[in-house]
């Protein structure tokens, strides 16, 4: 009898696995999540993960798509002003790094990213570098804040980048650093 009973039962395995794999990580970081913690966690055998998942970073990159690592999406807010729209999501994102375990997840996911091209590119998605913060650019070119033409992945890779040597260096953010950044790309000088 392999029917829907089969489905349902998988898909709670599934489920399982990435709640497993979010709470190991949480607590224990990326260098400490292995295939065997998680099926002991998750009540399922290796091969039951295996089937769907080749490494831990698939893992990871799966279980942050589902929202299970971060604990809000960081959406740029649109007010029709794009450097302070830039600078507050910016700011939430290092207020992210500043939470405790913060800076640690950034680092986990860029070790899970570094396994494997995929993985990098489905973490990045999930940021919103090539969705949300793509979209409020667009409406800053519409808008005449950025020239015609502009490379909008590429501006979003700088800022998102920007997070990422922050937190893999370990480099303290004062208040000003997302005004900072956001002038250093955009040009100009930081507003007061």
């Amino acid at each position: 009898m392999t029917g829907r009973s089969g489905r349902v039962r998988s898909e709670t395995a599934r489920v399982a696995i990435l709640q497993a794999t979010a709470r190991i990580f949480g607590s224990r970081g990326y260098d400490h999540l292995t295939i065997e913690g998680v099926a002991a966690e998750a009540g399922v055998g290796k091969q039951t993960i295996y089937r769907w998942w080749h490494s831990k970073g698939e893992l990871v990159a799966d279980a942050l798509l589902e929202g299970l690592l971060l604990p809000e999406p960081l959406l740029p807010p649109d007010t029709g002003d794009l450097r302070a729209d830039l600078t507050t999501w910016l700011r939430d994102v290092f207020g992210l790094l500043q939470r405790p375990g913060g800076d640690d997840l950034v680092r986990s996911l860029a070790a899970a990213a570094a396994e494997n091209a995929d993985v990098g590119r489905r973490i990045r998605d999930s940021l919103g570098a090539t969705s949300e913060l793509a979209a409020r650019l667009r409406t800053g070119v519409e808008a005449g804040q950025l020239p015609p033409g502009v490379a909008i992945e590429d501006f979003g890779d700088v800022l998102v980048g920007a997070v990422v040597l922050r937190a893999l260096a370990r480099t303290e953010t004062d208040e000003a650093a997302a005004e900072r950044l956001v002038s250093v790309v955009l040009g100009g000088a930081p507003q007061r």
